[in-house]
């Protein structure tokens, strides 16, 4: 005689892999789009180029380009709602780091440093100190204020180690 044993309640489901990592690359004027491809490459991460106009991307399943329109901040929009908290967002935006990080992503600058919650609020402060100083005719930038240094291979190197140290953190 066969005995019945009594199902067992269904195990839980396994849970699925995580979705892979993005890096958003807010692309107008980024001087480290061919350091991402790299290193996004041996991560095995997507990469999604996001720019008002066509860029050059790598022939990749993993790499692909967004085109925006070319109406202000349509770029910014597009990244601030895509990122989340499997993305690195690569920028020099503070308003844009600011809504990324809000978003649960991690926001690197081109030479590699990171916005982060501790630090964003001083630098929106910092910029917008600086704009009034660029407003002002006799303030001590004047009309020619000046501009970021030039970007140097330091610059790109700690790029490349911020960007393989953060995509380490999120595998």
């Amino acid at each position: 005689m066969l005995q019945c044993m009594p199902m067992s309640p269904a195990a839980p489901e396994t849970p699925s892999a995580k979705p892979p990592v993005t890096v958003i690359v807010d692309a107008d004027a980024c001087p480290v789009k061919e350091e991402v491809y790299r290193v996004a490459e041996r991560f095995r991460a997507h990469v999604r180029v996001v720019s008002n106009s066509m860029f050059r991307v790598p022939v990749s399943e993993r790499v692909k380009r967004v085109v925006v329109s070319d109406s202000f901040d349509a770029a910014d929009d597009w990244i601030a709602d895509h990122a989340g908290p499997r993305s690195v967002v690569v920028t020099g935006d503070i308003l844009l780091a600011e809504r990324c990080l809000k978003a649960g992503a991690r926001v690197l600058k081109h030479d590699g440093s990171q916005f982060d919650a501790a630090s964003i609020g001083n630098s929106i402060a910092t910029r917008a100190i600086l704009a009034d100083l660029r407003a002002g005719v006799d303030g001590p930038l004047g009309a020619s204020g000046g501009g970021p240094p030039p970007f140097s291979k330091a610059d790109r190197s700690r790029f490349l180690q911020a960007l393989d140290r953060v995509l380490v953190e999120l595998r």
